[in-house]
């Protein structure tokens, strides 16, 4: 390659500030931190050359690949607690129900885009659904994804402070990111309380994604279920009734659900209450 195209690959990689690789959804983060320009092999453009025969090309250069992955963890705003979450450390504790859930996300991520359908992960609390989850985000990570964690709670509670006059973050804001990054997991969705408000966020939330068929994860503590009143509970028997999906979300936003994503089902005990207990002995 001569000197002549070197320049040329080196002004178009310093003006676009873009990876190379997937194509990234808009207005999610392109402009990739500047590393040092002294790697040796391509002196800092984020290009290597690479020679087969007589034919000569440039592809990207491990340091661009880091540098892209380095980026898209932080953008990912996954917590500190599940910062180790990967696949081989999920334990099933010989439950096959968790071992074909691991199965399950595993071959997800290493199978996506292909299928851009998301998942929806439910089950008891402590069987290990965000941390399944926040594992495919990182192998999707590692391919060049955006991809956004999400905390139900956290982010109602965003929304709502973003309506005090004295917070810089207007609600579009807050939600911007949620509606345009291409992979978000929204965990522990039904957590908060059901109200006419919270219904309504979920719906604009959901809804945007889907319109703009954006891939979804999505975990729950309440089992798939339609709601009280669609299932014709009344009394004292719907006081007694364990509360489902359907109650927590409402059934219109539940159907748009299973438009959106897989049912995955995960049962097992509380790897929690399993650890104190180890302790306590």
């Amino acid at each position: 390659m001569d000197e002549k195209s070197v320049r040329v690959i080196q002004s178009l990689a310093s003006r676009s500030g873009e990876a190379a690789g997937p194509v990234t959804p808009r207005n999610t983060p392109t402009e990739l931190p500047k590393e040092s320009s002294s790697c040796p092999i391509c002196g800092g453009s984020g290009w290597k050359e690479v020679r087969s025969n007589r034919e000569r090309r440039v592809t990207r250069c491990e340091c661009l690949i880091k540098t892209q992955e380095k980026h898209l963890r932080n953008f990912s705003a996954i917590p500190a607690r599940y910062a180790e979450c990967e696949f081989h450390n999920y334990g099933t504790d010989f439950n096959q129900g968790l071992a074909a859930a691991k199965i399950t996300l595993e071959r997800w991520a290493e199978q996506y885009p292909l299928d851009r359908t998301g998942l929806l992960l439910v089950g008891p609390s402590g069987v290990g659904k965000t941390h399944l989850s926040v594992a495919a985000m990182r192998r999707l990570i590692e391919k060049g994804i955006p991809c956004l964690f999400c905390d139900y709670r956290e982010l109602l509670k965003r929304i709502q402070n973003s309506y005090n006059p004295s917070v810089q973050a207007t609600e579009l804001e807050v939600l911007k990111p949620i509606f345009e990054t291409e992979v978000v997991l929204l965990d522990d969705l039904g957590a908060v309380k059901p109200s006419e408000w919270v219904w309504d966020t979920v719906s604009l939330i959901l809804n945007s994604r889907y319109n703009e068929n954006r891939t979804t994860l999505i975990t729950s503590n309440y089992l798939d279920g339609p709601s009280a009143a669609a299932d014709g509970v009344e009394g004292p028997r719907r006081a007694a009734r364990e509360e489902t999906l359907g109650d927590r979300i409402g059934e219109r936003m539940r159907s748009r659900l299973f438009e959106m994503c897989r049912l995955v089902q995960l049962n097992g005990r509380d790897y929690r209450q399993r650890f104190r207990a180890a302790l306590s002995r």
